[in-house]
């Protein structure tokens, strides 16, 4: 067994692939951070007649294609489509998007999709009789939404908010595709650097595994704390 296994071999490789946490968390705390302004924005946009199509149409496509799809257009895709528009008008442009770019990009549009239908059912959960007491007291539109729906709304949507976190955190192996040094793509330098696989894949496991855990247990107390206020 120590023949087939040997640890020592990738100890020395160890913290180059704990340095692509800080990459799989930026990417993914920022994915959740403007996935959720942009899923506010889209349920806003849902509540109004002109632009109910639009939130409608977006939610649908971004839950109905895969991510990694996603990631390929705007990375691979998207350049092309930029520079033949900019060549239409009379310009001869070279597009280049970064790739931590277009993952942030992609991985905010996306969430942002799953992120808005959250918030929907959780302003749903409101109970109807407080909204209909404050506006029988006179309270604004926008006091009822600050101090009434908005406080309800994440109280009840906070778990699956967190677990929307905890799947970015996940679903962010993808980059490696596009060459983005996360936990994923330094495992696969190891591998070809050593032609071990089963190690490198079980020290970036445990990382995962350990972040995921650590997240979770936060997010629990948060919950609790919630329920108690």
């Amino acid at each position: 067994m120590s023949e087939l296994f040997d640890w020592t071999r990738i100890e020395g490789w160890i913290p180059f692939m704990v340095k692509g946490l800080s990459v799989t968390l930026l990417l993914a705390f920022l994915a959740a951070l403007f996935g959720l302004m942009l899923g506010i924005l889209v349920v806003l946009m849902s509540r109004h007649k002109k632009t109910k199509w639009l939130a409608a149409t977006y939610v649908d496509i971004f839950r109905g294609t895969p991510l990694l799809l996603q990631l390929s257009i705007v990375y691979f895709a998207l350049p092309q489509v930029l520079e033949a528009l900019f060549f239409m008008v009379g310009f001869e442009v070279d597009v280049q998007i970064g790739g931590l770019f277009a993952a942030i990009l992609t991985f905010s549009l996306n969430s942002g999709a799953y992120i808005s239908e959250i918030i929907r059912s959780g302003i749903n959960s409101v109970d109807d009789g407080e909204l209909e007491a404050a506006r029988a007291l006179g309270v604004s539109k926008f006091n009822i939404f600050k101090d009434i729906i908005w406080p309800t709304a994440f109280r009840n949507t906070f778990p699956s908010l967190m677990n929307e976190l905890i799947t970015l955190v996940k679903e962010s192996s993808i980059v490696s595709v596009i060459g983005i040094q996360d936990l994923m793509r330094r495992q696969q330098i190891v591998s070809s650097q050593t032609f071990m696989y089963f190690e490198p894949l079980i020290v970036v496991g445990v990382i995962y595994y350990v972040v995921i855990k650590i997240l979770s247990k936060v997010a629990r107390r948060i919950e609790v704390k919630l329920a108690y206020d």
